[in-house]
C-alpha cells in the first residue's frame, strides 16, 4: 500500500458538512480504511462548508493526520507516520469542541505511533467513537454515506469517484418523491464489501440513464 494523494436540491440535514465529514470518516477508520478516512476528513471529497469553525477545521485536519499516520505505520512507513502522528498530537491538543468525537483514545493513539511507531504499527487502532458510540455504515445519514462511497471508490475499490458524488446528489432529489434507488445503492455499496463490484456498475448504469433522461429532457426546449 501506498499514501496516495488522492446544483441538485438538498435537504438541509443531509447536505455535506464537518458533522457528515466526522462520521463518514470515523466509519471508514473503524473499517481500517485509513486511507479513505483521511480524504474524508481532509475535505478532498466535499465541498467546502461554510459554517464550518477553525475549532472544527483543527479536529477535521488532526483526524486526518491520525487516520494517515496509522497507515503509514501499518505500511512500515516509521518516519512518515511518526512525522503524521506529530502533526495529529499538535491539532487535536487545541480542540475545544470535539463535535461529539471521544477524543482521548484518539489523542493517546496519536500520542503512540509519534513516539513508537514501529510498536504501534502492528497494535489495533482504537475505534472512533462519535456521539458516545462507534460509528459503522449503518448508522451514517445520506451526506455521511455519500461521502464515504464516494471516498471508497477513490481508494482503489470498484466505482468511478465522479458517478458516485451524482448518486449522492440524486438520492437527495429523492427525498419526498418516494423513490430511494440511489440511497439504497450507495448503501448497499458501503454495507456489502463483497458485492461492490455489482453494486458499483448497477449504480453506474443508474446514474447514466437519469442524466440521459435529463439531456432528453433538455433537449426539448
Amino acid at each position: 500500500m501506498t499514501d496516495r494523494d488522492s446544483g441538485p436540491s438538498r435537504d438541509a440535514r443531509d447536505a455535506p458538512s464537518a458533522s457528515a465529514a466526522i462520521a463518514a470518516g470515523a466509519a471508514l477508520f473503524d473499517e481500517e480504511r485509513f486511507l479513505a478516512a483521511r480524504d474524508v476528513w481532509e475535505g478532498k471529497r466535499r465541498p467546502p462548508d461554510d459554517d464550518e469553525s477553525d475549532d472544527a477545521e483543527r479536529l477535521l485536519r488532526g483526524l486526518a493526520a491520525t487516520a494517515a499516520a496509522t497507515h503509514r505505520a501499518g505500511d512500515g512507513d516509521r518516519s512518515g507516520a511518526a512525522e503524521r502522528a506529530d502533526d495529529a498530537v499538535v491539532a487535536l491538543a487545541s480542540v475545544s469542541d470535539p463535535r461529539g468525537v471521544a477524543l482521548g483514545p484518539v489523542r493517546e493513539w496519536a500520542e503512540r505511533l509519534a513516539a513508537a511507531p514501529e510498536d504501534a504499527g502492528s497494535a489495533a487502532a482504537p475505534r472512533v467513537r462519535v456521539d458516545d458510540g462507534t460509528s459503522g455504515f449503518d448508522g451514517l445519514s445520506l451526506a455521511a454515506a455519500g461521502l464515504a462511497a464516494t471516498a471508497l471508490a477513490g481508494a482503489d475499490e470498484p466505482g468511478d469517484p465522479t458517478v458516485f458524488a451524482t448518486a449522492t446528489d440524486l438520492a437527495r432529489e429523492e427525498r419526498g418523491t418516494g423513490r430511494t434507488e440511489f440511497a439504497e445503492l450507495l448503501f448497499a455499496y458501503l454495507r456489502t464489501p463483497d458485492a461492490r463490484p455489482q453494486v458499483a456498475a448497477r449504480l453506474g448504469d443508474h446514474v447514466e440513464r437519469e442524466e440521459r433522461k435529463r439531456r432528453d429532457v433538455d433537449g426539448l426546449f
